[in-house]
């Protein structure tokens, strides 16, 4: 079966390209890539005043499923990511059970297939229960297709075990992700440890619980020849870190949040919990600075870290409401609306971060419609204008800061190797 989109203008940056271009589509496949392409009986799908983008890829994804089905489910959160533009998502291991071992992997992939649309990507576990002690089996959860390997939700603070983990990693090319952030220093902490907590009597979560777990792993990076992944980048130490890193040769690369780079501590000021995320949010200068690091190349992707919460969990008091938001659906139509129409950085640089660039570094063939590339693409209106409403997400999740901003840069249409898996 042939499909051809025409009229769109084309935004990709594996391929160098941002103009009016046509897409050949065969059998799930771009064939062909031109300036103009003539129709010759396949079907036509016009494309004029849209903005074609590679799909969205996002290292960052919890889709809580097994365990926590009242937060999220793989169906509701492939149903959110496809409306989000996005084609391909992970899902994190902190489930119950844990996903640990290849079964659980297993189950996931299962899930996944059921629910149809968007590609799901496991992320196994590098200790067993998340419980930081011993391994997980990361040479079956291998076999059974992870991309990687985390303890998301809190770092590897055993140093011993986290060495090993980097050297067993180097066996498949497998990239741990690590959430950088020293349990003593960070203990209690709610809000970052600044003037918003000091104005709202919180505990504060200093930088330094994240830089100093980064410096750690850093080391055992260069050391081991490992391939480290900093997930949620919130501090401008950080970033200048991992550019140093980098400039010394060190595997690794880093990601950076939508809520990072557009929120300051202010938004927890009224106790809001849709702000409390983990790492909290810090100073203007943090973000900043995070905002240089993508212009820069010290930070490679922007991930969502999609952290669905029931509306009871977070309508609680704040020091009991859990950290996180949900953003699958509004990560690309705000930052797109705050960072690329006010000129802070270009559309291209935009979607390698989201698109391209995280691919390579889970290691999957796709963020990409250069010919051979499974069509997996998203159609973006970047004039229509909407205000965001959490009540309206398809994710279980609602809690989300952003509500009622308003945005532009709106997918309309979502496809999955040439197949339709949303649509406005």
């Amino acid at each position: 079966m042939e499909l051809l989109i025409r009229g769109g203008t084309l935004v990709d940056p594996s391929q160098g390209l941002h103009g009016q271009y046509d897409l050949l589509i065969r059998d799930g496949v771009v064939v062909k890539v031109a300036e103009s392409l003539a129709p010759s009986g396949e079907k036509v799908l016009e494309a004029a005043g849209k903005t074609i983008l590679p799909g969205l890829v996002d290292l960052h994804t919890h889709l809580r499923e097994p365990g926590f089905e009242e937060k999220e489910t793989v169906e509701s959160a492939c149903r959110a990511a496809a409306t989000g533009g996005f084609t391909s998502i992970t899902a994190m291991p902190n489930t119950d059970p844990v996903m640990d071992d290849g079964r659980t992997v297993e189950y996931v992939r299962l899930l996944s297939c059921r629910a149809g649309g968007v590609r799901v990507w496991p992320v196994g576990a590098v200790s067993k229960g998340l419980a930081g002690r011993e391994l997980a089996e990361i040479g079956l959860m291998y076999r059974s297709g992870i991309r990687a390997v985390t303890d998301d939700g809190r770092g590897v603070s055993c140093a011993r075990l986290l060495k090993n983990a980097l050297l067993y990693c180097r066996q498949f090319e497998l990239p741990l992700f690590e959430h950088c952030e020293e349990e003593a220093l960070a203990a209690g902490g709610q809000v970052h440890d600044g003037v918003a907590a000091l104005r709202l009597g919180l505990p504060g979560l200093p930088a330094s619980a994240e830089t100093v777990m980064l410096a750690r792993d850093l080391l055992l990076a260069a050391e081991t020849g490992g391939r480290v992944h900093i997930m949620h980048l919130s501090t401008a130490r950080a970033v200048e870190m991992i550019r140093q890193a980098k400039a010394e040769g060190v595997r690794v690369t880093a990601e950076v949040t939508p809520h990072h780079l557009l929120l300051t501590e202010d938004a927890v000021l009224g106790f809001n919990t849709y702000a409390k995320v983990k790492p909290p949010l810090r100073t203007a200068a943090d973000m900043q600075a995070l905002r240089q690091g993508l212009l820069d190349g010290a930070i490679d992707a922007i991930a969502t870290d999609h952290a669905p919460h029931t509306e009871a969990e977070k309508a609680g008091d704040f020091l009991s409401s859990p950290f996180g938001i949900a953003g699958l659906e509004t990560a690309f139509p705000l930052l797109y609306t705050y960072l690329v129409r006010t000129g802070v950085i270009p559309l291209d640089l935009l979607v390698g971060k989201m698109s391209r660039t995280p691919a390579a570094i889970l290691g999957i063939p796709h963020g990409s419609l250069a010919p051979g590339f499974a069509a997996d693409l998203v159609l973006i209106d970047t004039e229509q204008e909407l205000t965001i409403d959490r009540r309206r997400f398809l994710s279980r999740g609602k809690n989300s800061p952003f509500h009622g901003w308003q945005v532009t840069g709106l997918p309309v249409l979502t496809m999955v190797s040439g197949k339709v898996v949303w649509m406005s």
